[in-house]
């Protein structure tokens, strides 16, 4: 365990305490753990011999900042708006050409990202929504009206289609954020949400909701499983009836209908792997 890690942690125990008047060496801590989120120095969760591992200490000061920070507003051409003060103005408030052009990434008006979230080169944000602690990857699009939430990973070259929400999982710290790998096409208007990992190189239909509680089905084994997308993974919506109750309302699942290795993956276009 580092200084700053410590720091974070005994302020943690001891939260109820925190606030704007708290000394300068906490609050300074606190603040570098955003700064070093913001310019993806840290990230809140990292695979690590092949599984992901929560840093909860990151997450922890994330959850102070709002303690040490006050309210502020801001005025614009159109509306105002209200909020802690470190976050109000955004990520790349201030910035000039050649700072967009160092961070290489594209974000057109009307998409919020907040301080705390790293995007990584060739992004490209169309109108959507980044909270604080997000990690966006290289060369992934978030599509319009997309969201993803606080603390959530995405990976390389993934594709978050419009209207789609990835979850975040701020609290409790412990929690794992949701997790979506590298190369995952998510479906319009889809959910992932609660934690819930999505494996490299999945695709995810249209429509697609998947919490923790959301039973996940392989059609060819009959196997069912929760909260993890295995790699290369196609997945559409379907249902389930009940077993003892012919009746009964079937419930909602998703279903795994293929699995494809990374080379047909990679030569076969979206649509042809959706098609049974």
């Amino acid at each position: 365990m580092n200084n700053l890690e410590k720091i974070i942690n005994d302020a943690w125990e001891n939260k109820d305490q925190v606030n704007q008047n708290s000394d300068k060496a906490l609050k300074d801590s606190i603040n570098q753990v955003i700064n070093d989120l913001d310019n993806g120095k840290s990230r809140v969760a990292e695979k690590i011999n092949g599984e992901w591992v929560t840093h909860q200490h990151l997450k922890k000061a994330i959850m102070l900042s709002f303690r040490i920070h006050g309210m502020e507003a801001l005025s614009g051409p159109y509306s105002s708006w209200y909020d802690k003060a470190h976050l109000l103005k955004g990520k790349t408030a201030g910035w000039t050409k050649e700072d967009h052009e160092k961070a290489g990434f594209r974000n057109p008006p009307n998409s919020p990202i907040r301080k705390g979230s790293f995007i990584g080169k060739n992004a490209v944000l169309m109108p959507c929504y980044v909270n604080i602690g997000a990690y966006i990857d290289e060369g992934t699009m978030i599509d319009t009206f997309a969201r993803a939430g606080s603390c959530c990973q995405i990976g390389k070259n993934c594709h978050i289609s419009a209207g789609s929400g990835i979850g975040g999982v701020l609290e409790p710290a412990q929690a794992l954020p949701t997790i979506i790998e590298d190369n995952v096409f998510i479906g319009a208007m889809s959910e992932v949400v609660e934690g819930v990992i999505v494996g490299e190189g999945s695709v995810l239909s249209m429509g697609m909701y998947i919490g923790q509680s959301t039973k996940i089905v392989n059609r060819k084994t009959g196997e069912i499983t929760y909260g993890k997308i295995p790699p290369y993974s196609v997945v559409v919506p379907g249902s389930l009836p009940d077993k003892n109750n012919s009746s009964a309302p079937s419930l909602y699942c998703a279903v795994i209908i293929k699995q494809v290795d990374e080379k047909t993956r990679s030569k076969t276009s979206i649509n042809d792997l959706l098609r049974d």
